[in-house]
């Protein structure tokens, strides 16, 4: 293509050679410049005629706006459906949460009843309606407190299964000597020095010298010393005023102020102090007051209170002391 352009003034002529591309290049040029020209006016005469209420621009922009919105509800509607769905799996898994807490209750030894449980609610489904997004904020608010009230209910469980299960590790129940049972048992009887009557204020184990002593149960080395009577002997305090004593050894493996736990080894048998012959005297004290050892070591699972109260009144009334003559 030729252009050929005559300037009438200077009585000159200038010609202008398009070729093909040059004239496609030319083309498009234009018409970006017409779009844009053509954007920037719709926008402009659509925003005027919004602003100021023009009859039929804001017609078509109401149309533009509520087709705008039912895309977008319709958008939030799907969300709210499957959040919708979502909460209900979540309030059944809390109501089996809450028959879980309910059996666990009775193995801490709490009742039921004393748990503050959510109201009960039902009746015949009439109608539905699709949850807004304040009845689903309302429910999950909801939901978070009754998960807040489930913590705190697993909190305190948890604190008394473990305050259960150490107390049990703290009951003598555990034997002192493996594989071997009492020989002389708690009571009066015969003492085999003197041939008097006398009180037996424990259990007697016989076995071999070097025999290993085991901890009845966790608690605090409370006692170690040589006694004339008692030989090498070991006291051990488990808490609520129950003592462990553990006499005659050959050797002691703890001190004073040492924590031990149940099963561990403390001493090793002998026959120091008052003693015929190789041996370990095992005696318990509930608030300082003798007590049978076996109905201990018979009692293997039972609750540490039951235990305690059990021996409060001393079948034999007699108070611990460190007497002169050992058993």
């Amino acid at each position: 293509m030729h252009l050929i352009i005559t300037d009438a003034r200077l009585a000159r002529s200038r010609a202008i050679h398009l070729s093909g591309t040059r004239l496609f290049l030319a083309g498009l040029a234009v018409s970006l410049c017409l779009m844009l020209v053509a954007a920037t006016l719709y926008h402009w005469v659509f925003l005027k005629g919004a602003r100021e209420g023009w009859p039929i621009v804001g017609s078509l922009v109401r149309l533009v706006v509520k087709d705008e919105f039912a895309e977008r509800d319709r958008f939030m509607r799907a969300n709210l459906d499957a959040m919708a769905r979502r909460v209900g799996e979540m309030q059944a898994r809390m109501v089996q949460l809450e028959s879980l807490g309910d059996r666990v209750l009775g193995l801490a030894g709490m009742a039921p009843a004393d748990i503050q449980k959510a109201e009960g609610r039902g009746g015949v489904l009439v109608s539905a309606h699709n949850l807004s997004m304040e009845e689903l904020q309302s429910t999950l608010d909801e939901l978070e407190r009754l998960t807040n009230q489930r913590v705190d209910l697993m909190t305190v469980l948890e604190s008394r299964l473990f305050d259960q299960h150490i107390r049990k590790k703290m009951v003598p129940t555990h034997a002192p000597v493996t594989g071997r049972s009492a020989g002389s048992g708690f009571g009066w009887r015969v003492d085999p020095i003197s041939g008097q009557s006398a009180l037996h204020t424990g259990l007697d184990f016989q076995a071999d010298t070097g025999t290993p002593i085991l901890a009845a149960a966790g608690g605090v080395v409370v006692t170690q010393e040589y006694h004339p009577a008692y030989g090498n002997m070991i006291e051990v305090d488990h808490g609520n005023q129950l003592v462990t004593r553990y006499a005659h050894a050959s050797r002691t493996l703890v001190k004073q102020g040492d924590i031990v736990r149940r099963g561990q080894k403390i001493a090793e048998i002998g026959t120091t102090g008052r003693s015929t012959g190789p041996h370990l005297h095992f005696e318990v004290l509930v608030q300082g007051v003798f007590q049978d050892p076996q109905k201990f070591l018979s009692a293997g699972g039972s609750s540490t209170s039951a235990q305690v109260a059990a021996a409060q009144p001393a079948a034999l009334g007699v108070r611990a002391v460190v007497p002169a003559s050992g058993r």
